[in-house]
């Protein structure tokens, strides 16, 4: 899990270079294409054919538009935002997750979780600068967006998960993202610089890696002491943000993100609890 949040934050570092020069669904096509050959071998090898075409394609139609969208509006708000202040505000997805489950799924969330949602929530004003300029930003409410698709996103492979396989969900992910995203980037395609192809080939290596990484993780250990770590994105992205750019968070950033984290965390604890309750 540590590797994989690793490497999906070098290969936001990746997107928001590209966002520097080209819009952003041709991003989001370049990031599905690049990662596609990868992820098809690594499908086929582990799965075979047959999975990948006996599908619910209705669900995966969704789930590849919600992934367009969420990769679309993640890349414009790169464009300007910080990779730290970006991951600080997406950190609410796992909150968002929650607070789903109880339409589309059914489940049953205790008022214990939904103040955490809620000061979650608070958070996020606190990073929007509600007395600022940050209210006004679209790039925030483009992260918030792609939060937004991700939990629905999320919701729907739980659905799938039910009859369909991890590989199917994955490869399809890539082909509706390269299709979709490049049918309508199209008109405005943007000539791609010789200097760039290097970073398109990183981020798809990066996407394929993070994305086999990730599935193994959950395959071999529990979702709600894996999910934690992932917040470990919030130090690459700093890092990443110094080293390449010479960008530090300040102290709002921090204060909201910790308010987001630490609500983020006491909800997995009391989903944890509340498991074990239910499975004694």
């Amino acid at each position: 899990m540590l590797a994989a949040v690793a490497v999906f934050s070098a290969m936001d570092a990746g997107l928001k270079r590209l966002s520097a020069h080209y819009p952003p669904l041709q991003v989001a096509a370049l990031r599905g294409a690049s990662s596609l050959p990868l992820v098809l071998a690594w499908a086929l090898s582990t799965a075979g054919l047959r999975p990948l075409v006996h599908v619910r394609w209705p669900m995966h139609l969704l789930r590849g538009a919600m992934g367009v969208a969420m990769m679309a509006s993640f890349v414009y708000a790169l464009r300007t935002l910080p990779l730290a202040t970006a991951y600080s505000i997406f950190f609410i997805a796992p909150l968002l997750i929650t607070a789903l489950s109880v339409p589309f799924l059914g489940e049953r969330v205790g008022p214990r979780r939904w103040i955490a949602i809620a000061v979650g929530l608070l958070g996020v004003v606190v990073l929007l600068r509600p007395s600022g300029e940050g209210m006004l930003s679209l790039a925030a409410v483009a992260v918030l967006l792609a939060a937004l698709m991700y939990a629905v996103s999320a919701i729907t492979v739980q659905l799938l998960a039910r009859t369909d396989s991890t590989q199917s969900m994955v490869v399809w992910m890539m082909v509706m993202m390269t299709l979709g995203a490049g049918t309508i980037a199209w008109p405005h395609w943007v000539a791609i610089r010789a200097d760039d192809l290097w970073v398109i080939a990183g981020v798809g290596v990066a996407g394929a890696l993070g994305q086999y990484a990730i599935t193994e993780a959950f395959r071999l250990g529990e979702a709600s002491l894996l999910a934690p770590l992932e917040y470990t994105a919030l130090i690459w992205g700093v890092l990443l943000d110094a080293t390449l750019w010479g960008v530090l968070p300040d102290s709002i950033t921090w204060i909201g993100a910790a308010i987001i984290i630490a609500s983020g965390l006491y909800l997995m604890r009391r989903e944890r609890v509340h498991a074990e309750s239910e499975h004694p």
